[in-house]
């Protein structure tokens, strides 16, 4: 299993994929190999694979219901099949086990979900906890910044948006990490700041559906820019 695990990082699905053959006949009901085997075929994307993969994951999880990896990889796969409401149930349990190394990735995993869902209260709990577990959870402190700015919360929105930039460095930000902090300044009255993470934004990423959006808003004279 943890060779096929290199494999995998090494994007060699063939090889990885023997391997976990090998080690399901040794013991078909570990939960390792059955859980690796689902994100391998998750990994290759192709429709017959990913229904494959649902069937490992649940594989896994029935043979340790509390297993935390498994529910977030499990989730992980709901998430990008959109069925968010299902994967909020698989993100609850691994974002509840105390211990669990990936236990703040989890949680961010589940706040995302609910902004899908459109729960932006509970999305700001769960990065609120991600936080509480982990303080260097990037996504976390992005998504929390944007939702405190769509609050109006401008002066802690700016705060979030500023730790997320001191972990990840001002130059590598994406076009929505750009926006949001470009929204944030301007709602802060920080002209100077706003313009040059427009210009970052322009700069980098013209063809963005943020940069597209701040040609749509600029001459908007409301408070909130969404």
């Amino acid at each position: 299993t943890q060779l096929a695990a290199e494999y995998i990082r090494n994007n060699d699905l063939d090889k990885a994929k023997q391997e976990l053959d090998h080690a399901l006949r040794i013991n078909s009901k570990a939960v390792e190999p059955n859980l690796m085997m689902g994100v391998l075929l998750q990994q290759e994307g192709s429709h017959i694979n990913l229904q494959k993969a649902e069937e490992y994951f649940k594989k896994a999880i029935s043979l340790n219901a509390q297993h935390p990896q498994a529910r977030n990889n499990y989730g992980t796969y709901l998430f990008q099949r959109e069925r968010y409401q299902e994967a909020v149930e698989q993100f609850k349990v691994a974002g509840a086990s105390l211990g669990y190394e990936q236990r703040y990735a989890a949680l961010e995993n589940l706040g995302r979900t609910y902004l899908k869902l459109g729960d932006s209260q509970n999305a700001e709990q769960a990065f609120i906890q991600a936080l509480q577990v982990n303080r260097s959870a990037v996504i976390a402190q992005i998504e929390l910044a944007e939702l405190l700015y769509l609050q109006e919360r401008f002066t802690l929105a700016g705060q979030m948006y500023e730790d997320y930039v001191r972990l990840t460095g001002q130059a590598t930000q994406g076009a929505r990490a750009l926006w949001i902090g470009a929204r944030i300044a301007r709602a802060r009255n920080d002209e100077m700041g706003m313009k040059v993470l427009l210009n970052q934004l322009r700069a980098q990423f013209p063809d963005s559906p943020e940069y597209k959006r701040y040609l749509q808003l600029q001459h908007s004279s409301e408070a909130v820019w969404k």
